[in-house]
């Protein structure tokens, strides 16, 4: 039996319900990281006892396998956009965007898939923008594609924050701070490609570097599209 099929447990003698149990365990991992969640902290906020816990929630990852499907509702969009690109689109940056309000869903992302009712729907509109398209496994195969470029784009933007923070470094304090040690070994003439990226290319912050990444795998998703089913 999964965490969404256990019935709830009545409430004595101080209320509770799963809907209250998750708002305060996304309280604490929004504060503090999910290493701030624990079953016990979460019934210190609720001023319950950890043992009613249990009458709701197993385990620890049950409980974050509940806080990803509650985020999961902020991804959905209110419309589903027509064109398949622009849906597959909407999806990423909200899914982005939820990351950037909860940092500690980067952590949970592209783990085992969420069975929760707003998981199920994520996933659902993932697949049904490109339902009729090409054959279900070609679709099958578009959906991870796009999701596996996203999860590990939001997994590098949300590392390169919390790196800024452990260090107090913005971005371009660490580039000064380690601007002569790069340009001494790129001065080996070791690495011209990279020296050549360094030197010439144009530096973009992490939002147009998301966006223009996300154009990419969407062109070469069009790409199998347009090849006529077998």
């Amino acid at each position: 039996m999964t965490v969404w099929d256990r019935p709830e447990q009545p409430n004595r003698p101080v209320p509770l319900d799963r809907e209250r149990i998750v708002a305060a365990a996304i309280a604490l991992a929004d504060e503090g990281g999910l290493e701030a969640v624990s079953l016990r902290k979460v019934a210190a906020r609720l001023n319950a006892g950890p043992m009613r816990l249990y009458g709701f929630i197993s385990t620890k990852e049950e409980l974050f396998d509940l806080m990803v499907d509650e985020v999961q509702a902020e991804i959905l969009p209110e419309e589903q956009p027509g064109d398949w690109r622009e849906a597959l689109r909407v999806l990423a940056h909200r899914t982005r965007q939820a990351a950037l309000r909860h940092e500690w869903l980067a952590d949970l992302l592209g783990g085992r898939p969420t069975l929760g009712p707003n998981g199920l729907a994520v996933t659902e509109a993932k697949l049904a923008a490109l339902d009729g398209l090409a054959d279900v496994d070609t679709v099958m195969r578009a959906v991870e594609t796009v999701s596996a470029y996203f999860t590990g784009a939001i997994r590098r933007e949300i590392a390169n924050l919390r790196a800024e923070r452990a260090t107090g470094l913005s971005k371009r304090d660490w580039q000064r701070a380690s601007g002569p040690h790069v340009t001494r070994m790129l001065a080996t003439g070791r690495f011209p490609a990279l020296a050549k990226a360094v030197y010439d290319g144009t530096d973009v912050d992490a939002e147009e570097s998301f966006a223009t990444g996300l154009d990419w795998v969407l062109d070469a998703v069009a790409a199998k599209l347009t090849r006529p089913l077998a």
